[in-house]
């Protein structure tokens, strides 16, 4: 009895020695954070490295906000890319030179003109969706690869003219002019739709393509004017050119600037305008809107875009910047001359619901035209 009570004690005592020696081990510190519900065991290299991990990331995107911020307060402070999607040369490029120029002196910094054409002009449209959002690629941009080429069902078309890019203010609306061989028996636009009317098929327009603005002008046309044209593609403008001083073309839709020289010497007589009001350029020339033919309305537009995510203090100075150098009388000469109509007015907020109008009507031509991609 007295030896099991004996083997009791000790095992108690033994039990209470055991929860000193624990206790002791752990110190004051241990069993204070022990009552107030804080864990006494020390934390796990994992746990550690998880910590760091964080305390690292949140600098790193604290920096990261720092640097976009000092990046876009400083814009520009080097040299800025305006990329054509053009070839050097034509009237686009042209005037976008001019602009870049100006563009040049009123921000104090390079503005170095890239041409990237191909394509149909998607090849230099793709390349600054594709850049960095960071103000220094800039496009000048045009309806062709963003609201044509969109419709004509390429399936390598590697941007999205809304998504991809912000669409920082208009330049120009171009009217195009249909023009009719010097000897054809019509000398108005009136008297060309009977002629065509009465010789359905008959008579054949010009472009430089399936799908390129010029031949969608003369679908439009000729779905509102109730008549049947035979379409002739050329690969180039100039064999077009000389078909219509030839009399072999009837008639062709294309632009002042490609056009004047032939109308200038008289070796093409003009019909009309494709716009909604007459060119300063060609007062005498009635629009197909004043001849009772709205839905064939057609003109060219240019603007400018940057990738999507270029910070909004970028795109408010570029704005700005472009609003004044549009007003330039020089600018201002240049698109009068070349039958262009400015459409600076339309900055930031207006751009995109005017490329959507633009992208619909031309959906509705080619789907109606049945026009596939060349």
């Amino acid at each position: 009895m007295e030896s099991g009570l004996s083997v009791l004690s000790q095992q108690r005592g033994h039990h209470r020695s055991s929860r000193q020696v624990a206790g002791s081990e752990q110190g004051p510190s241990a069993r204070f954070g022990a009552r107030n519900g804080l864990s006494s065991r020390p934390r796990s290299p994992s746990t550690k490295a998880l910590l760091y991990l964080v305390a690292a990331t949140t600098l790193t995107l604290q920096a990261g906000t720092a640097e976009a911020q000092t990046a876009a307060e400083s814009w520009p402070n080097r040299a800025i890319t305006w990329v054509v999607p053009f070839g050097a040369g034509g009237v686009t490029d042209l005037v976008s030179r001019k602009i870049a120029e100006l563009l040049r002196t009123r921000l104090g910094q390079p503005v170095v003109v890239e041409n990237r054409p191909g394509a149909g002009g998607t090849i230099g449209t793709e390349f600054v969706a594709r850049a960095q959002p960071d103000g220094y690629t800039v496009l000048y941009a045009s309806g062709g690869p963003m609201t044509i080429q969109p419709n004509l069902g390429l399936t390598k078309l590697n941007y999205d003219p809304l998504k991809s890019y912000v669409h920082i203010r208009g330049v120009s609306s171009a009217n195009q002019i249909l023009v009719a061989t010097a000897a054809a028996p019509y000398n108005t636009l009136a008297e060309f739709v009977a002629y065509a009317k009465a010789n359905p098929g008959k008579v054949n327009f010009g472009s430089p393509g399936p799908g390129t603005a010029q031949h969608l002008a003369g679908e439009m046309f000729q779905a509102a004017a109730g008549i049947k044209l035979t379409h002739v593609p050329y690969k180039s403008g100039s064999s077009q050119m000389t078909d219509m001083m030839s009399g072999i073309l009837d008639v062709s839709f294309d632009y002042l600037a490609v056009l004047r020289p032939l109308i200038d010497t008289g070796k093409v007589k003009v019909l009309g305008t494709t716009g909604t009001a007459r060119l300063t350029a060609l007062p005498d020339a009635p629009t197909v809107l004043e001849a009772g033919y709205p839905d064939a309305v057609s003109v060219g537009s240019t603007w400018v875009s940057v990738p999507a995510g270029t910070d909004p203090r970028i795109v408010d100075r570029l704005s700005e910047a472009l609003a004044a150098v549009l007003a330039d009388p020089g600018i201002v000469a240049d698109l009068v001359t070349n039958g262009q109509v400015s459409i600076a007015d339309k900055g930031p907020a207006e751009m995109g619901p005017f490329i959507v109008a633009e992208t619909a009507r031309y959906k509705r031509v080619i789907e109606s035209a049945g026009i596939a991609a060349h």
